[in-house]
């Protein structure tokens, strides 16, 4: 027997930005408790999206996110700065990554010299 999914399941499956998992399973996956997870969101690192009966679910980006801040916190650092210190690297890798961008817009817009 075949099983086949349509297009769109595999897409979500793909995108790092769907809220595939519980908070059980996203515990498992990042060696943290639900606990940890919720004190994520109170801090304002994570925020997962809500299920229609009111349950958490993260993406795997937020999961990446996650373990970001457990090890820093394993490795001593507060909860408060952890969270802190995983946004301010996040803003810096965006920021980096749109400068990027504009560096290559420019380039391909600057005219070539005849010889």
């Amino acid at each position: 027997m075949t099983t086949t999914t349509s297009p769109d399941t595999s897409d979500k499956l793909d995108d790092d930005d769907y809220p595939a998992y519980t908070m059980g399973r996203a515990a498992e996956m990042t060696g943290t408790t639900p606990g940890f997870l919720r004190a994520l969101g109170e801090h304002r690192l994570i925020t997962p999206l809500r299920s229609g009966g009111g349950h958490r679910r993260y993406s795997r980006y937020q999961l990446r996110i996650a373990m970001r801040a457990r090890d820093l916190v394993d490795q001593g650092t507060p909860i408060e700065a952890a969270c802190r210190i995983v946004i301010l690297e996040d803003q810096l890798e965006e920021a980096l990554r749109i400068n990027e961008e504009l560096r290559r817009s420019q380039r391909d817009q600057e005219p070539t010299a005849d010889t």
